[in-house]
């Protein structure tokens, strides 16, 4: 089945003998990305055009990966509920094979009655029902989280960790397990638009990357790396980007306020531009210098206003900006390391104490209605 947004007599050659058709026009058509969308996965192809992306979309049946399979999400906060929902949307797979584990109640009774999953106050009751175990929650709690789950995650089960500034070793020490995937997603994530970037381990297999990148799928777009050293360039970039995103359309509304708008409209103009930009880059082949060379008119308003940006120091304040975010990146991964190195020095009757404080705590739990 072919779906197509490009007009014209190249539309109607490319609807009829999708196969052989797509070889013959291979110098015009190049692919861009594969998104996996439950068991469909959309190939898209790009005819390459001065000013913009006209896409053919090909639909390739795949199998989905994840089938059959239970999932445990250790946190159920907003992220976590996210990535739950983006997979229960997209027909991964049935509400009865996951749960989810928080340590508050009223959460849990959200999620479960939002998402019609199971879900328990008892983390190592989530995880020991887990092929798969999602690590969801902030970093402050993954002290915690390793010492309820250490040396109990299944042996061939796969840890997904979306907790930022967690890394690999860190994780792998605190649950004495090395089958990990490490991600860093983004807000957008909440809505299904997220740009997420990931990595694994060589622990990982083939059938087990297959898997990670049918979660990660679920927030939006996705992006493996080889080396952990981009997990962290990814933080400032496209996990920090967000906010940088924000302030700017904070700045905007600011100055259409200034100049008269009402804060409503001002809001809808600044949103609306952002989006339609961010669109239209994606669609465009062209450098972003010629887009805003477009824009540009000699000695008009989009010059003057670009003046005072570049007299602002405009590029090499954001640099400096994504710089420090990447620098502390790497510093919290350090610091996560050293966090967990110190709580093997911690006294096993200390720790036993804890445990077992924790595991009263979370002794009830409550189940899918």
């Amino acid at each position: 089945m072919l779906t197509t947004s490009m007009s014209g007599a190249l539309a109607e050659r490319m609807s009829v003998g999708v196969a052989s058709r797509l070889s013959r026009v291979s110098d015009k058509l190049a692919p861009t990305r594969v998104c996996a969308s439950g068991s469909i996965s959309d190939v898209r192809y790009q005819f390459n055009s001065p000013i913009s992306r006209r896409r053919a979309t090909v639909k390739v049946k795949k199998t989905n990966a994840l089938r059959n399979l239970n999932l445990a999400f250790i946190g159920a906060g907003a992220m976590g509920e996210a990535m739950i929902g983006g997979l229960l949307a997209r027909h991964q797979l049935d509400p009865d094979r996951i749960i989810a584990s928080d340590p508050h109640r009223e959460r849990l009774h959200v999620v479960r009655d939002a998402l019609h999953i199971h879900t328990t106050l008892n983390n190592r009751t989530a995880a020991r029902k887990g092929q798969i175990v999602v690590l969801a929650v902030k970093p402050q709690a993954l002290p915690e989280v390793f010492d309820n789950l250490k040396g109990r995650i299944r042996k061939n089960a796969l840890v997904v960790s979306i907790v930022a500034g967690a890394t690999i070793e860190s994780i792998a020490s605190g649950l004495e397990h090395r089958t990990i995937v490490r991600t860093m997603p983004n807000t957008p994530a909440q809505v299904g638009e997220g740009m997420t970037v990931w990595t694994a381990t060589p622990e990982v297999s083939e059938v087990q990357r297959d898997q990670a990148t049918a979660i990660v799928a679920a927030l939006g777009h996705q992006m493996h790396v080889r080396d952990e050293r981009f997990i962290d360039i990814a933080t400032a970039i496209c996990g920090s980007g967000p906010a940088y995103v924000f302030l700017l359309m904070e700045a905007l509304m600011d100055a259409a306020v200034h100049l008269g708008f009402s804060r409503a409209d001002s809001r809808q103009l600044v949103v609306q531009t952002i989006r339609g930009s961010a669109i239209f880059a994606e669609r465009s082949v062209a450098h972003l210098a010629e887009m805003r060379n477009m824009v540009t008119s000699p000695g008009g308003t989009t010059a003057e206003a670009l003046y005072q940006l570049e007299k602002g120091s405009f590029r090499t304040v954001l640099s400096k900006a994504v710089l420090a975010a990447y620098q502390r990146s790497v510093a919290l991964g350090e610091l996560s390391g050293q966090q967990v190195r110190e709580a093997r020095k911690v006294p096993m009757r200390t720790r036993s104490t804890a445990r077992k404080r924790s595991s009263r705590h979370g002794a009830q739990s409550t189940s899918r209605s």
